[in-house]
């Protein structure tokens, strides 16, 4: 088959402080914008798909909360931020499988409403986790662990701060001509290396945004998409990789999109060179230069190049990227970005980007999400997408 399911409907929350709405009621707004764009309804839903945002029992809450009464399948996989690029790949896969014919997947959280202000705390995952006994004793946090990833990378290639910062340059220049971008002043370099020091060598605007919201997607069988009025967006392929300490033998210099992303390539019968456009999850601009190199789209330590100079910009570099401004201008909702990497591959697929960085002919993007810490451990997920 061409394309085994589409994204018929993608919608990201505007708001980005919630402090009238509760995380249940943010994943039932985004779940009908889902659906109004998609020009379905509740009753067309046969497949549900969250992770560890929704509040209660999950899954089984918020179907009971959005009044979904046709699920067939459901899936609940947590990988943190890349939680929803991975659910893409299994709404394709339980479509395949005849498991359901139309999944929604939804994302949403509230912690700037609730207070939380930087990822430089040292904070417990709860009773029982089996590797806190032997890290928090070092004050491990969010922060460190990324800037840990950071000093190796400059360490073992060169990599320089400067460089480092035309990520963020690149992600405000597109953040200018977003209407709801927690940060739409376009930043220098300068700028970058001159703001504060928040875990050396990452500097306060190396680092996302926090924010609350969310977004929802809906996925939907071949036939079903071919009968909506919607510009089809297939998904052409997935993959989804996870990596953790491996008892102390861990290499800092690499992310698991070194295995996600040859998964989606080769089920895609792509190559990087044929992306147009790329959503890369940036919770740091390290991030994003892990990704690039682990995803093929430069040699592995060669990044720091590739990006510098606009090498991220639309209409200026080989690869635009995150042309909504990102986690480290536009929205990092609920701390998990692999939902917001998906819906602007989806905009920049079906040409509605804002003019001013909509790529042309787009006709192949990609995105690709990060879950959990570089340092310590996470999953990614790449999908593939193609314009027909």
């Amino acid at each position: 088959m061409k394309n085994p399911a589409y994204i018929v409907g993608a919608f990201e929350h505007p708001t980005r402080k919630a402090e009238d709405k509760s995380t249940a009621q943010l994943h039932a707004e985004v779940a009908y914008g889902a659906l109004q764009d998609a020009g379905l309804s509740a009753s067309d839903i046969d497949g549900y798909f969250c992770a560890g945002d929704a509040p209660g029992m999950g899954g089984l809450s918020m179907l009971d909360y959005m009044g979904l009464n046709k699920i067939r399948h459901y899936d609940t996989t947590e990988s943190g931020g890349s939680s929803y690029v991975i659910h893409v790949g299994h709404a394709v896969e339980a479509i395949i499988a005849g498991k359901c014919n139309v999944a929604l997947i939804t994302l949403a959280g509230r912690p700037r409403a609730e207070g939380m202000q930087t990822g430089t705390a040292v904070r417990s995952s709860g009773v029982g986790v089996p590797d806190e006994p032997f890290e928090l004793p070092y004050a491990r946090t969010i922060a460190t662990m990324h800037a840990n990833v950071a000093s190796r990378h400059m360490y073992e290639y060169g990599t320089t701060s400067e460089q480092l910062a035309w990520v963020k340059v690149a992600a405000s220049t597109h953040a200018q001509y977003n209407p709801h971008a927690m940060l739409p002043k376009v930043v220098t370099v300068e700028d970058v290396v001159n703001s504060p020091m928040v875990a050396d060598p990452l500097h306060r605007l190396d680092c996302c945004v926090i924010s609350d919201g969310g977004g929802a997607l809906i996925v939907a069988r071949p036939e079903i998409a071919a009968q909506l009025n919607r510009p089809k967006v297939g998904v052409k392929g997935w993959g989804e990789a996870y990596k953790h300490q491996n008892a102390g033998g861990i290499d800092l210099t690499y992310s698991a999109a070194r295995f996600s992303g040859p998964m989606a390539f080769d089920k895609a019968k792509v190559k990087p060179s044929d992306i147009k456009y790329a959503s890369i999850y940036d919770s740091f601009t390290i991030s994003v230069i892990l990704q690039l190199e682990d995803l093929g789209f430069c040699e592995k330590g060669k990044a720091g190049a590739f990006v510098q100079d606009g090498g991220l910009i639309s209409g200026v570099g080989k690869l635009p990227f995150n042309t909504d401004g990102g986690g480290l201008c536009n929205n990092h909702p609920s701390n998990r970005g692999g939902m917001t990497k998906v819906i602007e591959a989806v905009r920049q697929a079906r040409g509605e980007a804002h003019p001013k960085v909509q790529v042309p002919n787009p006709d192949l993007v990609l995105a690709n999400g990060k879950g959990g810490s570089l340092g310590t451990r996470h999953g990614c997920g790449t999908v593939i997408l193609e314009r027909e």
